[in-house]
């Protein structure tokens, strides 16, 4: 198994890595910037191409350029900076976390407690037309990584508090979700799970942040095997590439103190990995 610094960047708090296979391009948003940034690994060029007045939670690609993105606890479309949608409205100090587009073009997208309040959260369902909100979870921790298996059938979604990635039964024409059931459960000691991507054989890869490692786990919950990264903090990973067999990983610097930082030169920066499997494309926006 192999990784290689695929950006020495210095994201606070990198997440929502997407790959855009048009341009051969990897979005990703630095939370605490309120930043999009765009990096060509071809080049090697990494810009922000947007930069928010909020934390940006998540910034999902559309597929006719921008992208769909949290600040704070509104819904924007970027570049333009048009506000479509707002959450909880009553609950300062939440904001949106992690997204992605299921194959109809549907957004789901989590929010969190800043202040790490139990049951403040929730997971919502957002129509095409960006204006059909409709809260699908209540009662959430810190709503997180979330992908679908191969035949769409089955969501995985992260709640980090709960230390757990759940599975959902889920209806791919209504967007409905069904029975919700543990998957795995993650030891504190061994880290928070965040993000998650599944790849082209319905493993599950989960980012351990504060654990330093990804683990790879079966369709039946089986862990398949763990990575040990040069990050304390990895945060979420994206396959990209021509044949999509680069497993990119963000990180984060966030929370790490000053001795920890002068040890990790490589905090908040992005990796990329050859795990010997490719991922499969991701959904885009509208």
């Amino acid at each position: 198994m192999t990784w290689e610094i695929a950006l020495p960047a210095a994201d606070v708090l990198g997440e929502s890595p997407v790959w855009r296979p048009e341009s051969g391009t990897l979005s990703r948003v630095d939370i605490s910037a309120g930043a999009i940034k765009v990096f060509d690994p071809r080049s090697g060029e990494d810009r922000t191409a947007v930069t928010a007045p909020d934390p940006v939670g998540f910034a999902i690609p559309r597929r006719d350029g921008g992208w769909i993105a949290g600040a704070g606890r509104r819904l924007v479309l970027y570049p333009e900076g048009q506000v479509v949608a707002e959450v909880e409205h009553e609950r300062e100090s939440n904001r949106f976390n992690d997204a992605a587009c299921d194959v109809r073009g549907r957004l789901w997208a989590g929010t969190m407690s800043t202040v790490r309040a139990p049951g403040e959260a929730a997971l919502y369902r957002i129509g095409s037309g960006w204006r059909e909100v409709e809260p699908v979870l209540t009662g959430v921790g810190l709503s997180n990584g979330l992908d679908w298996s191969a035949d769409g059938t089955s969501m995985y979604y992260t709640d980090s508090l709960e230390q757990r990635v759940d599975v959902i039964d889920f209806d791919v024409d209504a967007g409905r979700l069904g029975d919700r059931r543990p998957f795995v459960r993650v030891a504190k000691r061994d880290g928070l799970p965040d993000g998650l991507t599944v790849d082209a054989e319905d493993h599950v890869w989960l980012a351990l942040f504060g654990g330093g490692a990804l683990r790879r786990y079966a369709p039946d919950g089986r862990l398949d095997r763990e990575i040990r990264l040069p990050v304390t903090n990895p945060t979420s990973a994206a396959f990209g590439g021509a044949a999509l067999t680069d497993l990119y990983v963000t990180s984060a610097r966030h929370l790490l103190t000053p001795e920890q930082l002068a040890s990790e030169p490589l905090a908040g920066s992005l990796l990329r990995l050859d795990v010997g499997v490719a991922g499969r494309p991701a959904h885009l926006a509208p």
